[in-house]
């Protein structure tokens, strides 16, 4: 009879159950994937959250392929078959994983690649410049360590490509040192965020505007209008003040007065200058003491915060403090001092001649 037929070693009726089960699987899991699709697309409509749009596209790149293979996989693992055929089976069940892995990885990286590029692009366009380029670097990485897994799986020996690969990477890497470490630094300025466009940095002697951020490079426009450009990598190994992260600017400065200033309007000033600064917009009054003795003065030191960052509103708020205080003094008689000398003269006594 035709059911006692065998191929392989397996009857027919095995390999028609085998074959049954193939199609069943692939068959189901096509009408699973449509119908996942079809729901979290509907969910995605109605919510903001983005998980779901990530799980929809993950579904969305699921090959016919992939299926087809797990399918004949499943199929072929009913059957009692020679070595040659199964490891036939089991390198293309292997191949379509890799191939569907690499698919897979490349949702996902694009998914947080575009989402922090979205995010940063109004205010950081060369930062979503950076990330776009180490999205790229990370499907080249993807695809390297499934291209090696794959090799493995099929029983390639790799062993002699990963140590010529890593002798040859090494010898790469130490020819372009430099541009490696100005490439994570530009990482490490992306993800740590110490300054972005358009913050004012002072980096040692030098200051300016953030301009442009790149893999390798961060340029500047100083205060007279010359571009300074830095490496990555040298600007993350020295200090650098950001000054676009300032809250508050703080104000000391100091005010003397002349030595024959009367007691009472002396022990006034400190009451004096807090009302004056006290009065003004913005401002937040932290002291006001006399602190010493000077060579020509009587000192006062004068402590206050203005309320916002910016050095132009800093200056017009001191300058509305300093002709306050001029005005005021002025009305109560108090006289600023100014570096003077007074010489006392005192006449020897004459001698008698003996």
């Amino acid at each position: 009879m035709a059911l006692d037929w065998t191929f392989y070693g397996n009857p027919l009726g095995d390999w028609a159950a085998a074959l049954v089960v193939a199609a069943g699987l692939v068959a189901g899991l096509a009408l699973l994937r449509r119908l996942a699709i079809r729901y979290l697309g509907r969910l995605a409509r109605q919510t903001d959250n983005q998980w779901d749009d990530l799980a929809a596209d993950v579904l969305r790149r699921t090959r016919f392929f992939f299926l087809l293979a797990l399918g004949t996989y499943a199929g072929a693992a009913l059957l009692e078959l020679p070595p040659g055929p199964w490891r036939a089976v089991r390198a293309v069940a292997v191949l379509a994983l890799v191939l569907q892995g690499a698919f897979w990885g490349n949702v996902v990286i694009s998914f947080y690649v575009s989402r922090e590029a979205r995010r940063r692009l109004e205010e950081d366009a060369a930062g979503a410049t950076t990330i776009n380029a180490l999205g790229f670097l990370g499907r080249l990485l993807l695809w390297a360590v499934l291209l090696l897994l794959g090799l493995d799986n099929l029983g390639v020996d790799i062993t002699a490509l990963v140590a010529g690969l890593g002798v040859g990477g090494i010898a790469v890497a130490l020819a372009v040192q430099n541009i490696l470490g100005d490439l994570f630094a530009s990482l490490s300025i992306v993800l740590d965020r110490p300054f972005r466009i358009g913050d004012f940095i002072i980096v040692d002697d030098l200051m300016g505007t953030v301009e442009h951020i790149g893999l390798k490079t961060t340029r500047l426009r100083s205060l007279s209008g010359e571009q300074i450009v830095f490496s990555n990598a040298d600007l993350l190994r020295t200090r650098v003040r950001n000054f676009k992260r300032m809250y508050e600017r703080r104000v000391v400065f100091s005010v003397g007065v002349t030595y024959d200033t009367p007691y009472e309007r002396l022990a006034a000033i400190p009451g004096m200058i807090r009302d004056i600064i006290e009065a003004q917009h913005r401002t937040r009054f932290d002291r006001s003491h006399f602190k010493a003795f000077g060579a020509f003065s009587l000192d006062f030191e004068v402590v206050y915060y203005v309320l916002d960052p910016d050095y132009n509103v800093y200056m017009d708020v001191h300058q509305s403090v300093n002709l306050e205080i001029f005005r005021q003094f002025a009305a109560e008689g108090i006289d600023f001092a100014y570096p003077t000398q007074t010489l006392y003269l005192r006449q020897a006594p004459a001698t008698v001649p003996a």
